[in-house]
């Protein structure tokens, strides 16, 4: 019969495969930010330098989203780099993790479309901070797990 600690090491896994599935998803939530800009639609009154230019709050958003997310696909291989095994806690972690970076793209571009307009810019605004708050919250309970379990393998 298996011990305790033979089952519980059972359990545990390498995160080669964890940490492509997380790659997987930083790339598309990246990929989706540039879906979020429309092609404009010009009609003889207007031309397209104009139009593309009335797009910046687009091009703002993703260009901060772009650049946040990617921080955090840095910040992410850093605290996989010393984590050989993950347990059911990191992985419940890093799924919250990037259920959360996988909505940045719904949040940036409610941001870009109601950046000019002063009814609705505070909810937007609220929406947007709110969604990397909860991510950062994630991401130091997962930073936390990562130097706790490094501290204790010493």
């Amino acid at each position: 019969m298996a011990s305790h600690a033979d089952r519980d090491a059972s359990h545990h896994e390498d995160t080669g495969r964890l940490e492509a599935f997380s790659d997987g998803v930083f790339a598309i939530a990246i990929t989706l930010l540039v879906l979020e800009i429309a092609v404009p639609h010009v009609d003889a009154s207007k031309s397209l330098g104009d139009e593309l230019l009335h797009l910046w709050p687009s091009y703002f958003g993703y260009g901060v989203s772009f650049i946040t997310i990617g921080i955090m696909w840095a910040n992410h291989h850093g605290v996989f780099r010393d984590i050989e095994r993950y347990d059911h806690t990191l992985l419940v972690l890093n799924l919250l993790l990037l259920m959360g970076i996988g909505f940045v793209p719904f949040p940036t571009a409610v941001v870009a479309e109601y950046m000019r307009e002063g009814e609705h810019q505070l909810e937007a605004t609220l929406l947007y901070c709110s969604t990397f708050t909860a991510i950062a919250v994630v991401f130091n309970a997962l930073w936390a797990l990562r130097r706790a379990r490094s501290t204790a393998d010493r």
